[in-house]
């Protein structure tokens, strides 16, 4: 498993700064959830994003919700076999299974991915070429580095291709493509893990449960944000 920093690192959200240090004593699920609201989540879940740009030709009626649909009903998924393998692995590097919760491909994660950018929409079709050519990349570069694809590398090999592309800003120019599709992917990871019902449970989500009474914020929140 990567270590915290590194990990942490994996895991920032490019539209918030955090202060690394402050990070430290925390393991990698409680730095998720210190990020989450702020980050992946939002990002994926942005409504500007989800909806179509009114100049375009159209693309059909948007899927009716409350129907449950198989992958590839609504639209033809895109990921082949290998860029399926490379994908879950990736996804595992960012979120593996640990005590809490599985790792991310165990909650189908790089099908969420495929699903999305295999999607009609103009962010979704936007996204598509990053995150192919990504996959691509990452594949390439684990032929160079250790003559495997990077689904067959060990964590440690794993762990020293994402090192260099984990933070675009920080990314040597050579990786700067790689860092960027990094970012969204790891976006992606986030926003696929946490929307699911281990994911939200990993973070103790507990909205959308009715209740038969309110009794207000617990008082160790009160005096967490001095208003008692």
């Amino acid at each position: 498993m990567p270590g915290e920093l590194v990990t942490t690192c994996w895991i920032r959200s490019r539209k918030v700064k955090f202060d690394m240090d402050d990070l430290k004593g925390m393991d990698r699920r409680e730095a998720i959830k210190w990020m989450l609201a702020a980050s992946a989540t939002l990002s994926v879940l942005d409504p500007r994003r989800l909806n179509a740009s009114n100049s375009g030709s159209g693309y059909g009626s948007d899927p009716n919700l409350m129907e449950v649909y198989k992958p590839g009903e609504l639209w033809p998924l895109t990921f082949t076999k290998q860029q399926h393998r490379t994908a879950a692995a990736l996804c595992d590097v960012i979120l593996p299974a640990d005590e809490k919760s599985p790792g991310a491909s165990q909650l189908k994660v790089p099908d969420f991915i495929d699903e999305w950018i295999s999607a009609p929409y103009p962010k979704q079709q936007e996204d598509k070429p990053r995150i192919l050519h990504g996959l691509a990349w990452l594949d390439a570069e684990s032929a160079k580095r250790f003559h495997q694809s990077f689904a067959e590398l060990s964590a440690e090999q794993k762990q020293r291709i994402c090192d260099d592309i984990c933070l675009p800003r920080k990314a040597a120019p050579e990786y700067e493509q790689a860092a960027h599709f990094f970012d969204k992917f790891r976006d992606l990871t986030l926003g696929g893990f946490y929307t699911t019902p281990d994911g939200m449970k990993d973070v103790q989500y507990l909205g959308n449960v009715p209740l038969t009474k309110f009794d207000g914020p617990p008082p160790e929140v009160l005096s967490y944000l001095k208003l008692t």
